[in-house]
Parts: structure tokens; C-alpha cells; sequence
């Protein structure tokens, strides 16, 4: 078991953002977050990142593993885009929670780092401005800088939101690589039916509380899934 969440809810200003959250993820899960906006998918994220504190029940990790070592690759919204940095230096700056003190980057942070460029297939634009890039490009380099901070957790919001469906289509064959090749552990939150289908081993349905969770199988048998499936397919 990598992390528990139980009886776990959220709280702004005594509203109920979220509620009767129970789940648990193993190394190299690979869970797709359902929901309608609002549903609490964003309030989730922030707690299993350690940003929000649970008003009620408990999440745990196991042990020996740090939450500041989730590789986390936020929405596209959220990202400042044109900020004037070469691809390697944004990947490269995966490593700062493993600098423990240092002041500088080490030998070993840029072995790691350009790993991640390999795995992601972006070394030969290592030394591109990020802000020149296209945007199927822009997350393949924020997907390396995520992968570059941890070898166990990604936790992914909205991925692949904005991009074409080429770009769309190549990164998740990226991401479901990582989760097999690497054993890393994916939690994703979509909106994207299909890629939840065709990816994913694990659902969970949150709307402000858990509706579901558990395999694609089982979730495609119940009246939710049956629903989320079928508006899919029209």
C-alpha cells in the first residue's frame, strides 16, 4: 500500500467541500478521478499533496515515503507558460525537493534529469526555450519535470487538457509508459471518459463525496459507470 485515505472530508469556512473519502493505492496503480467540476477532485489533490489538511479522517503514506516527493503535474491554467527557462533547466528543477540543503544541483540530479528527457523523448530540445515550445511539447517537458521529482507517486490534474488529439494520444501513451515500464503509481484526474477506460486500473467517482471506487470492470457494471459510459459513446 502506498497511501490510505480514510473517512477523509474537507471543510472551507464550515462548507463541506468534500466528504467519506476511502481508498487506497498500491505501487504502480494506475487510478483515473471522475467527477463533475465541483466534485472535489482539485480539494482531493491539494490533500493528498499535503497543501490541505483533512478537517476530518486520516491520509497516510507508507513508510519511509514522503508526500514532497509526488511528482505533480498541475493544470494547464495553472502554469506559467512564458517564463524565460530552457527545457533542461525546467526539468532539472524537478530535482529541488531532493536538494536537501544543497545550493546547487549535483551530478546525480542531472543523471536523473536527463533520464527523464530519454524516457520522454524530448532530449533533443533540451536546450529550447520552454516558451517557443508548442503546447504538446510544453507538457511532455512539465511531464519530465514531474517524473524527474519522484519514482514512486504522479499525480496528474487534467493532463492533458487544451492539447490536440495527436498530442492528446501521445501523451498518454507516454504516461501509461511510465506506469509499466517505471512501476510508478498514476493518480489522474480526467474528464476524459475514454482515456479512463482504455488506461486506467482503478476509478474513482467523487461527487463532493465518493461515489465509487474500485476496478473499470466493476465500475462499468454499476448505474453511475453505466452513465459516465454510455454519455461517452453518443
Amino acid at each position: 500500500m502506498l497511501l490510505k485515505c480514510e473517512n477523509v472530508s474537507f471543510s472551507y469556512e464550515g462548507r463541506i467541500a468534500l466528504q467519506n473519502v476511502n481508498f487506497s493505492v498500491s505501487q504502480g496503480d494506475y487510478v483515473c478521478v471522475l467527477g463533475e467540476n465541483g466534485a472535489g477532485k482539485s480539494t482531493l489533490i491539494k490533500g493528498l499533496l499535503k497543501l490541505l489538511k483533512p478537517s476530518e479522517g486520516k491520509i497516510s503514506f507508507e513508510n519511509g515515503f514522503s508526500p514532497k516527493f509526488i511528482g505533480y503535474l498541475p493544470q494547464q491554467q495553472s502554469v506559467k507558460k512564458d517564463f524565460p527557462a530552457s527545457v533542461w533547466e525546467v526539468v532539472l528543477s524537478g530535482n529541488t525537493n531532493a536538494l536537501h540543503g544543497l545550493p546547487f544541483f549535483n551530478s546525480k540530479h542531472k543523471k536523473r534529469a536527463m533520464d527523464c528527457l530519454e524516457k520522454l523523448g524530448i532530449t533533443e530540445i533540451k536546450e529550447k526555450s520552454f516558451r517557443e515550445l508548442s503546447g504538446g511539447q510544453q507538457q511532455r517537458v512539465l511531464l519530465a519535470r514531474a517524473l524527474c521529482a519522484t519514482k514512486k507517486l504522479l499525480i496528474l490534474d487534467e493532463p492533458a487538457s487544451g492539447l490536440d488529439p495527436v498530442a492528446t494520444n501521445e501523451l498518454y501513451s507516454l504516461i501509461q509508459k511510465i506506469n509499466r515500464e517505471e512501476n510508478i503509481t498514476v493518480i489522474m484526474v480526467s474528464h476524459d471518459i475514454e482515456c479512463a477506460k482504455k488506461y486506467a486500473k482503478h476509478i474513482l467517482h467523487l461527487a463532493t463525496s465518493q461515489l465509487f471506487f474500485g476496478t473499470v470492470e466493476d465500475y462499468a457494471a454499476t448505474k453511475i459507470g453505466k452513465k459516465f459510459f454510455a454519455e461517452d459513446s453518443e
